[in-house]
């Protein structure tokens, strides 16, 4: 097994930075730079997070969701900075490979709750001159764009949620369905034509939970050149939640066709409990060795950690 590259595309370490304090060097989190130094390349996809309920009896209680997101916004800035011979915040995939290049790791930033932005298209496109370049429309929580897999699950897009939709597509804004209602779900799929993402979902046929994607959904990712990102929270997992359970996705994956559509979202600082296995970033690697024992070629292998989110970020976040 040669040195490992790794992408990644999606954690909330800025929220825990945010509530709790600390930052991106070296923390008590699942992710920090430290141990994300032990990857040969590294690109991450930072997500802006927080629900105003989040900061309840804290300094930031009563703190809205837009300043939650300029807050985030911020922190992420000053993490950039006081880290700049590690990280460089990246835009597109060409400005990754420049920060590969000089040694250094790539760092994308996302929005997780479309209601950070206002829901409009105003804050959208602000957000992409900020850097953002991936949106999660939804949280558990249902906004003005969509229902979501836990409120008003048969609610999908409302116009003013095609209209952010297609304008994310024209600003090369990926448009991330994980944790979207199934209406929802397919309403993307209509309004888009090119790539979009699951950043941290998993199979339903595997482990029925409403967060994960059904086969259906799965394959209309593929369709649209999109990929869906392996989730290690054990709640999504089931079974025993080890490596050999995550693994169970991933493999069915495969068995649809999904060979250049599978990437990691590990959720890392997103959850209660990652599977038995992994306790945070520098553990990928065990899931990286236990695929190729059970005999997936290294090409496979590399492809799901680092080249298929690398393609779709490349092909969508040019401007």
């Amino acid at each position: 097994m040669g040195a490992i590259d790794l992408f990644d595309g999606h954690c909330d370490t800025v929220f825990q930075c945010l509530h709790g304090g600390g930052g991106f060097a070296r923390n008590h989190c699942h992710l920090d730079l430290e141990r994300a130094g032990t990857y040969r390349r590294y690109a991450q996809f930072f997500a802006l997070y927080g629900q105003p309920e989040d900061f309840a009896g804290t300094a930031l209680e009563g703190i809205t969701h837009q300043e939650i997101f300029r807050r985030g916004a911020a922190l992420f800035q000053r993490e950039m900075e006081a880290n700049a011979e590690k990280i460089i915040h990246c835009r597109s995939g060409g400005e990754a490979n420049r920060a590969f290049s000089a040694g250094k790791a790539a760092a994308f930033l996302s929005v997780e709750g479309a209601e950070l932005l206002g829901c409009s298209l105003e804050g959208l496109e602000q957000a992409r001159d900020l850097g953002v370049r991936a949106v999660t429309l939804t949280w558990n929580h249902a906004n003005a764009l969509s229902g979501t897999n836990c409120e008003q699950r048969e609610r999908g897009l409302s116009s003013q949620g095609k209209a952010f939709v297609r304008r994310a597509e024209e600003l090369g804004v990926l448009v991330d369905v994980s944790h979207l209602s199934d209406p929802g779900f397919w309403d993307v799929a209509e309004t888009l034509s090119g790539p979009f993402l699951a950043s941290h979902s998993n199979s339903r046929q595997v482990f029925s939970h409403e967060r994960n994607l059904t086969d259906g959904q799965f394959t209309a990712i593929i369709d649209h050149g999109g990929v869906a990102g392996l989730n290690l929270y054990a709640e999504f997992i089931g079974g025993v939640r080890d490596l050999e359970a995550a693994i169970a996705h991933l493999e069915h994956w495969l068995e649809l066709g999904g060979e250049r559509h599978i990437s990691l979202g590990g959720d890392l600082d997103g959850c209660s409990a990652l599977i038995a296995g992994i306790t945070g970033i520098q553990d990928y690697r065990r899931l990286y060795e236990a695929l190729l024992r059970r005999g997936h070629s290294e090409a496979l292998v590399r492809d799901l950690f680092f080249n298929n989110l690398m393609r779709v970020v490349s092909e969508v976040c040019t401007m």
